[in-house]
């Protein structure tokens, strides 16, 4: 336990970041612990293929050339290392990470996180009544015929906690929440229990924010202006304090920027209602209090914390089918009619739409009347269809769209050469009772210990941070895109897409807070029409966030949307017009 603030540095906000980042982040300053992010819904999927060519596979690879350049000097300055790159085999990456020691000539001490793996336990799940039921569609896994290829239980962050406790130098974590990352350590660091609620929900605040790397340190950003240091940004610390306040900042002469607006954007990423459920605490970030402190330093402080839920999040992945798209050129005059002949032809020789499982068509018009270049007057037509038998969807799906080439409308070509289908995957999120799942850490010494999930408690009676804001402003109104006054970060959740807006000042949230109503994000954001959207207040935060559910199918892995993620579907609806009271526009 300690007085002073811990120094959590993240140097990986997904498997693939950038490389060097980790160097950067133990040479750039003082830390007290450096984690990295490497897991998303994708990426399970990702090492689930993997595993099928190596099964001693399963991990994020990366890690361990990036270990190799710091472990000496983490081991030298008492720098502790927190990952949750062993994903799906957290102890072959474990034993890595030792073998990778002994080379150096090093002893490091490593422990690993498990139980988070449920996938040999479905049947026995669904015999006890257990039908994991997808949280968004309510379909229950058993009926709908699906057999999972991976299945894993979202952890909290005591099994870091207890390994840290036992003097691991490095902790290897499979399915851990993101923000456990942060609260492991913070609560090693602190002495902090599981009753220890409000200080819980700070560190996951403070693990929601860096969790992204360098999106908490101006990537992403949407307001342009404020981003003076136009160089890549740094990666981002979280100075957590014994009450749960902590202080994000980042190294010295690195990139981009920290601010309330930075941070603001971070808190709003891939979130639903603002009391954010963990494994360890419920986190109310309607509660959140933001403060410049200094440069590139924003205290969060006031965050409430409430019990944990008694069920845990589950994200499954199952093999959805096959896939292949093709994107023609359509040039010039009479799109829509050439577009209609196209399609007419394609699914002829193919035996009709009917033949696939999903047919998705989607023509983007780039095109313009007397239009200065080819390129200016050519709108996009691209067909993707899916099917469980691959056959349908591989070369002769593609080579059927190339048969137009000579047969087809005028000025026909394609922006790819024939391909062949892919295998995509679906995500399928769900929840199991808390006391289903083993909660393990695999100690220094080989040792195993079961963390206890915390209790079930009665909640605490937890109330947004009341803010006082000004009057609606009134007066002349001037039509101008929305971006004007309101800044965005959007992202995926499974598939759904969450649109996080917030303003810059109080007067501009209260024009916002009350103009911007579920009718009228539908009207900004077409796609969302019939689908259901959810809207939430974070006044303490100047903020509204819409969740869009159903908007990006069934996940990134299995979405033919070109924005997949839904990662520009907030700057997309900054971009429309709304009628805006023009003393908000004025500078």
């Amino acid at each position: 336990m300690s007085a002073r603030p811990v120094r959590i540095a993240n140097a990986a906000g997904f498997y693939g970041d950038r490389f060097d980042a980790v160097k950067e982040m133990v040479e750039g300053g003082p830390i007290d612990v450096l984690t990295g992010d490497y897991l998303a819904e994708l990426t399970m999927l990702i090492l689930w293929k993997a595993r099928q060519k190596n099964p001693a596979l399963g991990y994020a690879t990366t890690f361990l050339g990036q270990l190799e350049q710091v472990l000496g000097t983490c081991l030298d300055r008492g720098i502790k290392v927190v990952t949750n790159a062993g994903g799906l085999n957290p102890g072959g990456l474990a034993d890595e990470v030792r073998t990778l020691s002994q080379r150096l000539g090093l002893q490091a001490k490593v422990a690993h996180v498990s139980g988070d793996d449920l996938l040999d336990r479905i049947p026995d799940l669904v015999a006890q009544g257990e039908h994991l039921a997808h949280l968004d569609t309510g379909r229950k896994l058993d009926e709908a015929g699906i057999e999972p290829v991976s299945a894993n239980a979202y952890l909290g962050g005591f099994g870091i906690t207890w390994a840290l406790d036992a003097g691991a130098d490095v902790v290897v974590c499979p399915r851990v929440t993101d923000a456990a990352l942060v609260v492991g350590p913070a609560a090693w660091w602190h002495g902090w229990g599981p009753d220890d609620l409000d200080q819980l929900a700070g560190a996951v605040a403070a693990g929601h924010v860096i969790e992204c790397g360098p999106q908490a340190c101006g990537g992403n950003y949407s307001w342009l202006d404020e981003i003076t240091d136009r160089r890549y940004p740094g990666f981002p610390i979280a100075e957590v304090a014994a009450d749960g306040s902590s202080v994000i900042t980042k190294h010295e002469g690195t990139g981009g920027l920290v601010s309330p607006g930075t941070v603001t954007a971070q808190l709003l990423y891939e979130i639903a209602e603002p009391a954010y459920a963990n494994p360890d605490v419920v986190a109310h970030f309607d509660t959140v209090e933001l403060t410049q402190e200094a440069p590139h330093r924003v205290r969060i402080s006031g965050t409430r914390g409430a019990p944990p839920p008694d069920r845990l999040k589950v994200a499954l992945n199952h093999v959805g089918g096959y896939r292949n798209s093709m994107t023609m050129v359509v040039t010039g005059l009479d799109v829509e009619e050439k577009v209609d002949w196209a399609l007419d032809e394609l699914f002829t020789a193919l035996g009709g739409r009917e033949q696939f499982d999903d047919v998705d068509v989607r023509l983007t018009r780039f095109d313009r009347e007397d239009a200065g270049t080819e390129e200016l007057a050519g709108a996009q037509l691209t067909v993707s269809v899916k099917d469980r038998d691959r056959t349908k969807v591989g070369r002769r799906f593609s080579n059927a769209t190339m048969g137009l080439f000579l047969g087809g409308y005028a000025g026909f070509h394609a922006t790819t050469p024939p391909s062949g289908e892919k295998e995509f995957g679906v995500y399928w999120p769900a929840t199991v009772p808390a006391s289903y799942v083993e909660h393990i850490v695999v100690l220094p010494d080989g040792s195993t210990e079961t963390v206890p999930h915390p209790a079930p408690a009665s909640a605490p009676v937890v109330r947004a941070r009341e803010v006082d804001l000004p009057p609606v402003p009134t007066g002349p109104t001037t039509r101008a895109p929305l971006g004007r006054v309101a800044a965005a970060r959007s992202g995926d959740k499974g598939g759904n897409a969450n649109v996080g807006l917030w303003t810059r000042d109080p007067a501009a949230y209260a024009w916002l807070r009350g103009a911007l109503t579920v009718e009228t994000f539908r009207e900004l954001l077409p796609e969302a029409d019939g689908l259901e959207v959810r809207r939430f207040e974070l006044a303490n935060l100047w903020a509204l966030n819409f969740v869009v559910v159903g908007l990006l199918g069934e996940g990134v892995a299995s979405s033919t949307r070109p924005d997949p993620q839904g990662k520009a579907v907030g700057e997309y609806v900054r971009s429309r017009l709304l009628d805006i009271p023009t003393s908000l526009l004025t500078p």
